[in-house]
């Protein structure tokens, strides 16, 4: 029973820092589930960041079996994060009230662990650099997100690798910029889709994606409605439009060939 020179669990965990990294800077009670909520939160966010990352180094190297279940990890990572809203919507606006002020200008819009997630995705808003460049670290990573193909672009050229004229998206040379909707890409999916059986490799990483960008959406739903709920359509903590900004990101969609695909099938 004693672990005086042997590793414990708390050790193992490095649980030490983690559970002293929480100061509520003010006495309101529900400080402590907002800022727990928000940890924990960004250490999901950090093993999505790692499994993407592996699932985009597995379809470049051709091998995009071992993907498949990175992406349905990624997904069960956001069902994890949706139920987080719910915890967090057991705090009402009298109770965030409190201490909101004790916040400052601090807001998860400027999560860069969030931001590396829409850019690991294929959402490529240069604008949203904008909250990171005071810290030259974050942006050298960040940069070099945008500097390589996407996840969304690995597939599309998984696709022309597999013979499919996916037009200018084969002959793109900067990642940086956002892409644009695309009709050859369109045409590919849906031959992929009339033909599941002889395409299924290709037609099972289009699920994968199809189920990431549903869980993806779900979060961003839920954030809408847990900020709506508590703070009504105050401006952010951070000086986005709050409520407004959020359901503006609901229309943003990651992959948009495949969800154009079921109305043309």
């Amino acid at each position: 029973m004693s672990f005086r020179e042997r590793m414990s669990y708390t050790d193992y965990l490095q649980l030490d820092p983690i559970l002293s990294a929480q100061k509520p800077l003010s006495s309101a009670h529900d400080e402590l589930l907002f800022i727990i909520q928000h940890q924990t939160s960004e250490l999901w966010m950090k093993l999505a960041i790692h499994e993407i990352t592996s699932a985009i180094a597995a379809i470049r190297r051709d091998d995009p079996q071992p993907a498949f279940k990175m992406l349905t990890r990624v997904a069960r990572i956001f069902e994890q994060l949706n139920g987080a809203w719910d915890v967090l919507r057991t705090m009402t606006p009298s109770e965030y009230t409190e201490f909101r002020n004790a916040l400052g200008q601090s807001s998860g819009f400027q999560s860069y662990q969030y931001r590396a997630i829409e850019f690991l995705a294929g959402n490529r808003n240069l604008a949203m650099l904008g909250p990171h460049s005071h810290r030259p670290d974050l942006m050298e990573h960040l940069e070099a997100i945008l500097a390589r193909p996407s996840l969304y672009d690995e597939a599309l050229l998984l696709l022309a690798r597999n013979g499919f004229d996916i037009g200018p998206d084969a002959e793109r040379t900067s990642w940086r910029d956002k892409r644009s909707e695309n009709d050859k890409v369109l045409d590919a999916w849906r031959t992929v889709y009339a033909a599941p059986g002889r395409y299924w490799v290709l037609y099972e990483l289009a699920e994968k994606l199809v189920d990431f960008e549903d869980y993806f959406r779900r979060w961003r739903f839920n954030h809408v409605t847990t900020v709506e709920r508590v703070i009504g359509f105050k401006r952010g903590t951070g000086g986005t439009s709050g409520t407004q900004y959020l359901k503006k990101m609901l229309e943003v969609e990651l992959f948009p060939e495949l969800w154009r695909v079921r109305t043309v099938l």
